[in-house]
């Protein structure tokens, strides 16, 4: 039984009963999936994951990707990127406009390591790195990469995502898109940080 004549206003959701009906909705979104409604409209020709297995263009020959970053690690100075200009410049101011740290540049410092080649690739390595160097032609070592912004968390996420500046996807979630996951249920990659004050946090 109608107590008043129907309004136009009852047609309309309130913004409540739109929150909490919507709420309800994305829920069901998510428990479709394991209960694999995903799975099903795919097999029958309908939605396709975009994280399916794709084909790659070269056989396969990696199964998995281990990525290490360490933050505060040792110099690329003292391990495989020796710069026989620090060696000239030694105690002397750098022969250029001063560089745009955080700090003054002060006089040019060298490594105190020794450097050797190794290998038939003729990498030169670190004293320091001896016995990882007895391997260096199974190793990739690249010498090209810089910086604009030589400031130490610009620098995590130019490392990290490929930009210094805003939150990029990260080389895990390139990795995600590009070979895509045999199985929809479980994380294709997961990051692991130091429980002390890492920079940006989880933005890399």
């Amino acid at each position: 039984m109608q107590h008043h004549k129907p309004q136009l206003d009852d047609a309309f959701l309130t913004r409540r009963e739109f929150l909490g009906r919507c709420g309800m909705g994305m829920g069901a979104l998510s428990l479709a999936t394991f209960f694999g409604g995903v799975q099903a409209q795919a097999e029958s020709g309908g939605y396709v994951s975009p994280l399916t297995p794709k084909p790659s263009q070269f056989p396969a020959r990696a199964k998995h990707v281990i990525h290490i970053f360490a933050n505060g690690g040792p110099s690329h100075v003292d391990t495989f990127d020796p710069k026989p200009a620090l060696e000239k410049y030694a105690g002397k101011p750098l022969p250029m406009e001063n560089l745009k740290t955080e700090r003054k540049t002060g006089a040019a410092f060298p490594s105190p390591y020794r450097f050797r080649k190794y290998g038939q690739s003729g990498i030169e390595v670190s004293e320091i790195f001896a016995n990882t160097a007895r391997s260096i032609d199974d190793i990739c070592v690249i010498r090209s990469m810089q910086a604009d912004v030589p400031k130490h968390e610009p620098s995590l996420m130019l490392m990290n995502c490929g930009e210094a500046r805003q939150i990029r996807p990260s080389m895990g979630s390139w990795l995600t898109y590009g070979p895509g996951s045999e199985n929809q249920a479980r994380p294709r990659f997961a990051a692991n940080r130091p429980p002390t004050d890492p920079h940006k946090e989880s933005q890399n």
